[in-house]
């Protein structure tokens, strides 16, 4: 896979390859059910890490913050085809959220070697990841709440 390095040359990218798609319309529905998904799989998380899970853990939490990204990027009325290009996306297009690129591109790289290539997660990876994975769900979470309100 391609190393960028940042998230505007990333962006460009996407845009290019056709991997970032304007949609018709926002689908409120479609948006409120992704909440509940996510906070059943937040559960879960919050469960694997409280039992020393990590791979879970971390496979979990980064599911959670993708699904809360991809609900918020639907009031852009756009889809985007990747996990790259949806957190490229982020953070190019919504500056005002204050988004780190490069932990959005160390856990989507580290999820995928668990995903595919059988890395493990460990005691460490998950302390570095963790308190930022909560704040931004939080923050997403408060975000997509007052765009829904």
């Amino acid at each position: 896979m391609r190393q960028f390095e940042t998230a505007e040359e990333a962006y460009d990218v996407c845009l290019a390859d056709g991997n970032i798609i304007p949609i018709k319309d926002v689908s409120e529905e479609i948006i409120r059910t992704s909440l509940c998904i996510v906070e059943e799989d937040l559960q879960s998380a919050i469960d694997a890490a409280a039992n020393k899970r990590w791979n879970s853990a971390y496979k979990t939490y980064y599911d959670v913050l993708h699904q809360l990204v991809e609900a918020f990027v639907r009031f852009d009325t756009m889809k985007i085809k990747t996990h790259l290009c949806l957190f490229t996306y982020i953070c190019v297009k919504h500056p005002e959220l204050e988004l780190h690129w490069d932990f959005f591109e160390k856990v989507r790289t580290k999820r995928n070697g668990i995903q595919y290539y059988a890395s493990l997660v460990t005691e460490k990876d998950w302390k570095e990841a963790a308190l930022t994975f909560q704040l931004y769900i939080d923050l997403f979470k408060k975000k997509i709440e007052e765009k829904l309100n």
